[in-house]
């Protein structure tokens, strides 16, 4: 497996399990039965569960993208250091903004966002030039 699917592997994973954290926060403040429901006045998650949740939001964005480029690079063949080191940058870069964002650190949440996003443009940058 090339490194760019292994780590698109990863970040799916990470993407996947992200949503765990605030349902059970969810279950927590509201209950079984109002979790599952559809009550009519929710009570509100905990304001990192509500962080959590929006990161998560946009780790399903970004996902989206990235899958696209990795199969892109991985369909034509499109393999180099450049592009392995920045699918390798995207997941670490997924991982703290995920953290960044759930428990409110100060700038690192958009520095991880635009190193990411930069990460892509790289990878395009490489599909594009090939």
């Amino acid at each position: 497996m090339s490194i760019e699917l292994r780590y698109l592997t990863y970040v799916t994973l990470l993407t996947m399990l992200a949503w765990v954290p605030y349902i059970l926060n969810a279950v927590m403040v509201r209950g079984l039965v109002e979790a599952v429901g559809y009550p009519a006045n929710p009570k509100p998650l905990a304001p990192w569960a509500q962080r959590m949740k929006a990161a998560h939001y946009n780790a399903v964005e970004n996902l989206v993208v990235f899958a696209s480029l990795v199969l892109t690079v991985h369909a034509i063949g499109v393999t180099s250091h450049a592009v392995a080191v920045s699918a390798m940058v995207f997941f670490w870069a997924r991982l703290v903004h995920l953290l960044a964002y759930t428990f409110a650190v100060p700038w690192v949440r958009t520095l991880s966002f635009t190193l990411g996003f930069a990460c892509q443009l790289c990878i395009a940058c490489q599909i594009l030039c090939h």
